[in-house]
């Protein structure tokens, strides 16, 4: 039995992965959040860590409700990273720990550090560009997707010869200094990201194929034991490697 109590806030497709993985993997699951049973912060609890995985709009509410509660946080919603500082403030504020990723499968934290290292070689080597392109289901609402967003930033922090990224499409000659991120959209994909670095004599590809949500409900338990009874804000390779 796994010594970790966890809560589960959001019960969509991810919700329901993570509690399957959970059973199996002996954690004690002591509440399941949603539209019909909302948290409250004036009630005691008995989790320890609580799973996050709503939508953007509700994300702030949702943290600062719990770390009110004393409760740490693996935060697995996208689109509120340009507001990582007032996150961080929260953790602060109220002495609990969270640890969140634009992605919680182990295999593409792996793939970050690839992408990171790959990325000063292709600097260093002086003839080569750098873009990337991410595919999604059809049902997906963020383009491009958190994963993107968060590899274009380690791009462009280890490949200094580009400075900012365009996500849209480029009707006209690209900026050198851009780094263009591609994003489709169709069928069942459940993710794939595909860094490409390209010279006149050849390219590289680097791809990650997520296969099913098993990987990113995985990243998400493995998370709330790592952030159980720790204070402060992570990402997640900070405590994964």
């Amino acid at each position: 039995m796994n010594k970790t109590k966890i809560a589960i806030f959001g019960y969509g497709s991810m919700g329901k992965e993570i509690e399957k993985q959970a059973i199996d993997s002996g954690f004690t699951i002591t509440d399941i959040f949603h539209i019909d049973n909302k948290f409250d912060p004036a009630k005691k609890y008995d989790f320890d860590v609580a799973i996050e995985f709503t939508q953007p709009d509700a994300v702030f509410g949702n943290v600062k409700d719990l770390a009110s509660a004393g409760k740490n946080i693996v935060v697995g919603t996208t689109g509120w990273y340009h507001r990582a500082d007032e996150m961080r403030e929260i953790a602060q504020q109220n002495d609990v720990g969270i640890v969140w990723a634009s992605n919680f499968s182990v295999g593409m934290n792996m793939f970050f550090k690839i992408v990171e290292y790959a990325s000063k070689l292709a600097e260093q080597a002086g003839e080569y560009d750098i873009m990337l392109h991410e595919l999604h289901h059809k049902r997906k609402k963020d383009s491009p997707s958190g994963t993107a967003e968060s590899l274009g930033k380690l791009i462009i922090e280890n490949f200094k010869l580009k400075n900012s990224i365009l996500t849209e499409t480029a009707h006209e000659q690209i900026n050198p200094e851009q780094l263009h991120v591609t994003s489709t959209r169709g069928g069942e994909i459940f993710g794939t990201h595909t860094v490409y670095i390209d010279s006149l004599p050849d390219t590289i590809e680097l791809t990650h194929r997520a296969r099913s949500r098993a990987g990113f409900a995985g990243g998400a338990l493995k998370a709330a034991e790592l952030i159980h009874n720790k204070k402060g804000f992570y990402e997640f390779s900070e405590l994964l490697f």
